[in-house]
């Protein structure tokens, strides 16, 4: 399937159906004096059958999805540009959006291993650009837009959940897989453009969605929400009634090399956000991630390596080794695998457990941000 073709139906002057809650799409058939499974019948042919156009819903009245059609759009959002990886394991798409603003997503496969089973993860922004200003991060340097919409969310994900669904039913006729394995997309990580936490109740609004039973159906502890430390966040997290995932961006072991690329250092420093971190834990009773990106030179001495494990030995994490995926002419290098590995094993001296992370995408751009800055590039 060509993700420019399997688009959500366009049409930039109608609210997006995505946009609402079950309730609300409920109610809002009701208000059409349409029964309450209609609502239910629609929301399981958007996100269950993933279906692009209101005048597929054939088990839909004709005046209903002529209705439907002409109060509201089926997701907003077109494709700029698409890239495959060489190896094939990864897809990243550039959205532009109804107002004209760039965001982009990731689809990454795994192969099955002897602890998983393949999955098909799918990258999400939430926000347009970031306020942040991550130094090592392309989308830190964009600057802030806007905050997504809960639609503006979740398509995302059905857009991907397509491309993955006809990539399972070509294995199904090739013989690769039985009917029985399709399974679509398994994973979303909120690790796009943008800080997750600062756009809190649209992205908890669009994971419910996500999670839904009568829908994709992605199961919470296959969901995670990626924070630069916005303490409030998380502890407004740690309230929430769903066992999602959290990941941490810590990125250094002290104050003074985090405030160097991180500037929300200098207002939730590392000492008070490992404190929100252990309370998160003891009351999820969930391990956190820790996200931890090498910057030669810079965080990956066998000294930074050593502090990390010290204050990260009593907390229930484990920690993600990402050698930094540079950005154009930033001041960034790449740490060496072989460096990767001796801190890894540093971390395992203080029973830290850490992997280093699989590098997916660098020949397409799939660090985040970088995709808008060379179509920005292209067109400037």
């Amino acid at each position: 399937m060509n993700p420019k073709k399997s688009i959500l139906s366009l049409n930039s002057k109608l609210p997006s159906i995505l946009d609402l809650s079950k309730s609300q799409l409920v109610d809002n058939l009701q208000n059409l004096e349409q029964p309450r499974f209609r609502g239910e019948q629609v929301w399981r042919a958007i996100y269950k059958e993933c279906l692009t156009s209101f005048h597929d819903m054939t088990n839909l009245s004709k005046e209903l999805r002529s209705i439907l059609s002409q109060n509201y759009s089926i997701g907003r959002s077109s494709t700029v540009i698409s890239k495959k990886s060489l190896d094939g394991s990864t897809d990243k798409i550039l959205f532009r959006l109804s107002d004209g603003e760039l965001i982009e997503t990731v689809l990454m496969r795994y192969e099955a291993d002897g602890h998983r089973r393949g999955r098909k993860t799918v990258c999400v922004s939430t926000q347009a650009g970031c306020a942040l200003g991550c130094t090592f991060c392309a989308t830190g340097q964009q600057g802030f837009r806007r905050n997504l919409t809960v639609g503006e969310i979740t398509e995302q994900v059905l857009v991907m959940e397509r491309l993955a669904r006809t990539e399972d039913e070509g294995e199904v006729n090739s013989g690769k897989r039985s009917r029985g394995e399709i399974q679509g997309v398994t994973n979303v990580v909120f690790m796009g453009m943008g800080e997750p936490l600062a756009n809190y109740d649209n992205m908890m609004a669009a994971i419910r969605v996500l999670n839904d039973q009568k829908g994709i159906a992605i199961g919470a502890r296959h969901i995670t929400i990626s924070t630069v430390g916005l303490i409030p966040g998380i502890e407004r997290l740690a309230e929430e009634d769903i066992q999602i995932n959290l990941a941490v961006s810590l990125h250094a072991p002290d104050n003074e090399t985090r405030s160097e690329t991180m500037p929300i250092n200098k207002r939730y420093p590392i000492e008070d956000l490992l404190q929100a971190c252990q309370r998160f834990v003891e009351k999820t009773k969930r391990r956190i991630f820790i996200e931890y990106v090498l910057l030669k030179g810079q965080n990956d001495t066998p000294q930074h390596s050593a502090k990390l494990g010290e204050i990260l030995k009593d907390l229930l994490c484990h920690v993600n080794l990402i050698p930094v995926n540079p950005t154009g002419d930033g001041p960034y290098h790449r740490t060496s695998y072989k460096e990767a590995q001796r801190f890894q094993s540093d971390l395992k001296k203080f029973n830290v457990p850490s992997t280093v992370r699989m590098e997916k995408g660098i020949d397409i751009d799939a660090g985040c941000g970088q995709l808008r800055d060379r179509a920005l590039a292209l067109t400037e």
